[in-house]
């Protein structure tokens, strides 16, 4: 019995996509469906009341968990886009100061 168990996602997660329209792209996860599948959105081109069903095998998880966005979904059952927006910005802030120290640091 293969028992090789994946950390499971959590709502509020960033993802790369690797498959698909948008491979390459950065989402947040809004809704789990089953251990499966779930609800991603960008709060851009993908808005939260539109939020496209993927594959969790055609997504990259990303260590970053936005407080913000699990605070929201768990109190009021939705966030805004404009969190979801915040949220992927901050992260992707934080990736490219983290490439330049590495950066730096070699030379």
């Amino acid at each position: 019995m293969g028992n090789d168990q994946a950390p499971l996602p959590v709502p509020g997660q960033l993802v790369r996509v690797l498959r698909g329209k948008e491979s390459g792209s950065y989402f947040v996860i809004v809704h789990l469906i089953n251990e499966r599948f779930v609800e991603i959105a960008d709060g851009d081109k993908r808005k939260f009341d539109n939020a496209k069903k993927k594959n969790i095998n055609h997504l990259e998880l990303q260590s970053y968990i936005s407080v913000e966005v699990q605070k929201s979904l768990r109190e009021i059952g939705r966030v805004t886009n404009g969190k979801l927006r915040f949220a992927i910005a901050h992260f992707l802030d934080g990736e490219i100061s983290n490439k330049r120290k590495g950066e730096s640091a070699d030379g």
